[in-house]
C-alpha cells in the first residue's frame, strides 16, 4: 500500500509515517500543495491523507480535486481541526473522499483507517 501524507506538521508527519510503515506502508511526504501535486504527478498513491491546514497559500481542496483527476482511484482521507465540512458536505465535492477525522485521531486509529480504505479499495 502506497500512502501520500500532505500536512505542513512535519512532527505530525513523521509520527502518522511510522504508524503507516508498522503495516509495511511505502510512506510519501508532502508538505505544500506544490509538493503533493508533483508527488501525485510521479507516485501512484492507494491513499492520501490530507490535512486541510496547509499554509495560507496552499489549498488542499486543489490537491484533492488534482488527485480525483489523475489518481481517480486513490482514496482520501481528510483530517482537520476545523469544522468547516462537518455538515458531510465534503463527500458531495470530492467523490475520492473516504473519511475525514479529527486532527486529534490517534495515529494508530488513522493508520487502522488507512489499512482498511487501502484493502477496500484493492479488492
Amino acid at each position: 500500500m502506497r500512502v501520500l501524507i500532505v500536512v505542513k506538521d512535519r512532527n505530525l508527519a513523521s509520527l502518522w509515517a511510522r504508524h503507516l510503515e508498522r503495516l509495511r506502508a511505502e510512506v510519501f511526504v508532502a508538505y505544500s500543495q506544490e509538493d503533493a501535486i508533483e508527488t501525485l504527478c510521479e507516485v501512484n498513491v492507494d491513499i492520501i491523507i490530507l490535512n486541510t491546514c496547509l499554509e495560507k497559500t496552499d489549498s488542499p481542496m486543489a490537491v484533492a480535486d488534482f488527485a480525483g483527476y489523475r489518481q481517480p482511484k486513490a482514496r482520501i482521507i481528510f483530517v482537520s481541526n476545523a469544522r468547516f465540512f462537518s455538515d458531510g458536505s465534503l463527500f458531495q465535492h470530492f467523490t475520492n473522499a473516504c473519511a475525514m477525522m479529527p486532527a486529534q485521531t490517534p495515529p494508530e486509529d488513522l493508520a487502522a483507517l488507512v489499512e482498511y480504505h487501502a484493502l477496500r479499495g484493492a479488492a
